[in-house]
């Protein structure tokens, strides 16, 4: 037992041992997890702020309500009639299976989508990956299609407020009223006669299919202008369609050898 006021015995070399324990080198096997936590903190403070600024912008946006309006008048613009037809099934599944899975369940934005997008904002890199239909839609009829930092909040704003006006129905049909598809069609209705001589009703699963994919890139996945780099799209949109459950191995494949009957006369009969 160590008496009162007495000093530890001085180590070999001189030195006093609480000096040694003082000096000794901090260990370095507790650095992942303290960089761990530093990193989790960081995140964690970037996403309350992220979030207290999407309820400032909530607040400060314009009305939901207002997309069917903008709809109209972009429809004028193009000169196409509004309200278009209802959203047939292929394309809706089709879209939804490329676009935005989790459309049926997310509440307009993709939460983990978002922190990816933020983390590599952060980090210098651009991840434009995780944009829900609903923040493409807002996109298109709130921003004007352009997406800088602001805009891209922003559109998380309206994308929660239109999750919450509208049915889903209702959102792929505003979607598919103001896509464009390339060759200079707009709207689905425009697109389904323009490239295959008949209304969306009776479009094929590949010729749903090629349009859903088309609205990516309309200029790139033109089938006219573009036929490959078309190809290449619509098989891509075939297997997301069979990956998600929409379509099976069998009817995969079908769709795969089916033709796409582009049309040699431009618009419906």
């Amino acid at each position: 037992m160590r008496v009162l006021g007495a000093r530890r015995p001085a180590s070999p070399s001189g030195h006093d041992l609480d000096d040694q324990e003082r000096t000794r080198p901090l260990s370095r096997r507790g650095w992942p997890r303290r960089l761990a936590r530093g990193i989790a903190k960081v995140l964690a403070v970037i996403i309350l702020v992220f979030a207290a600024g999407i309820g400032l912008l909530f607040l400060l946006t314009p009305s939901a309500g207002e997309a069917t309006a903008l709809a109209a008048a972009q429809a004028r613009e193009h000169h196409i009639a509004y309200p278009g037809p209802p959203v047939p099934q292929y394309f809706a599944q089709a879209l939804v299976a490329t676009e935005d899975h989790r459309f049926y369940a997310d509440p307009g934005v993709d939460p983990l989508a978002l922190i990816r997008v933020a983390t590599s904002w952060i980090t210098g890199h651009t991840d434009g990956g995780g944009s829900t239909i609903d923040q493409q839609l807002a996109k298109n009829l709130y921003t004007s299609g352009h997406s800088s930092f602001t805009q891209i909040v922003e559109q998380v704003a309206m994308a929660v407020k239109l999750n919450r006006t509208y049915s889903r129905a209702e959102i792929l049909r505003l979607y598919a009223e103001i896509a464009y598809y390339g060759h200079g069609y707009y709207g689905l209705q425009s697109a389904s006669c323009g490239y295959f001589g008949r209304p969306p009703a009776e479009l094929t699963l590949v010729q749903a299919a090629m349009l859903a994919g088309a609205v990516n890139a309309p200029t790139y996945d033109d089938p006219l202008a573009y036929p490959a780099q078309a190809r290449a799209r619509l098989v891509h949109v075939i297997d997301r369609m069979t990956a998600v459950g929409y379509l099976t191995e069998e009817q995969q494949a079908a769709a795969l050898n089916a033709p796409l009957g582009l049309s040699a006369v431009r618009g419906c009969q």
